[in-house]
């Protein structure tokens, strides 16, 4: 079916959330919704605390404005405007984009009738977020441990983070993220690289089908997952770091305060080793 054919076919009224047909249209190639109105005003109102944020700040240079969230012994109090204040607004208008851009994509997903995926998917990486801004600081009882909105102040923030905890890499939870992301890669490469080979045989030979590519797979590992499964499998592998990357923080601080190295104590204990 030809795109423009189909387009006709979905683009009609329903499957919204809230709002009815309010904003049930399009604009060109883009669908509107109650949620894409929400996500456009929470994005010009987070950005436009961005940019006073920056006015009020000693530099122009994008690398070192710093919007910096209230001191720690503000705690979870409201902070004044200018000490913290910004940085809890555009928190606030941050978290209202993205959640609107996710139940969106769910709308959208309703009028094609077809899974929630995606938006469980970007929920995840809302997750990740709402767990560096929210989560751990209430846990640990004050705002002022969330990460500022800067690049290199941003950049400060992870390294001085993982410096109060002497070897980062040490979290266990940590190495389950970075092996679950190096995985993800890994198994996507392997199914990119295998599409690319079968679609584009040698001069003279026939596209390949996906008997070939799993063919391929069972001859060089054992065992094929199939062309549906990849993509399962590297979403449930992108998911789990997505989570294991948020456990590894969320647990640094509220639950674990000491250095990640002494942690592995309970290995070097063990009776096995026979001391």
């Amino acid at each position: 079916m030809a795109m423009l054919s189909f387009e006709r076919k979905y683009r009609i009224r329903g499957g919204t959330l809230i709002g009815g047909d309010l904003f049930d249209f399009w604009v060109g190639p883009f669908y509107v919704g109650f949620f894409g109105i929400s996500t456009v005003f929470f994005s010009l109102v987070g950005t436009a605390m961005i940019l006073w944020g920056a006015a009020i700040g000693p530099t122009w240079n994008p690398w070192q404005i710093n919007i910096a969230p209230p001191d720690i012994s503000n705690g979870l109090n409201m902070a004044p405007m200018m000490a913290g204040g910004l940085w809890q607004i555009i928190t606030v208008c941050a978290l209202g984009a993205f959640v609107s851009w996710m139940l969106r994509e769910v709308e959208i997903c309703r009028k094609l009738g077809m899974g929630l995926h995606v938006p469980v998917a970007f929920g995840f990486a809302i997750f990740a977020y709402f767990t560096l801004q929210v989560i751990r600081p209430v846990l640990m009882g004050s705002w002022g441990h969330a990460f500022p909105y800067g690049i290199y102040s941003h950049l400060d923030w992870v390294s001085n983070t993982g410096y109060q905890y002497l070897h980062f890499h040490y979290n266990p939870a940590h190495m389950i993220a970075v092996t679950l992301f190096f995985t993800t890669t890994l198994a996507l490469s392997m199914h990119g690289a295998l599409v690319l080979s079968a679609t584009n045989p040698g001069k003279g030979q026939v596209v390949k089908t996906p008997e070939h590519e799993d063919t391929f797979f069972r001859d060089a590992i054992g065992y094929s997952v199939g062309t549906l499964g990849i993509h399962r499998l590297g979403l449930f592998l992108a998911l789990a770091a997505v989570w294991f990357s948020a456990l590894c923080i969320v647990i640094s601080g509220p639950f674990w305060t000491r250095g990640w190295p002494e942690w592995w104590g309970w290995w070097l204990n063990m009776p096995i080793w026979g001391h």
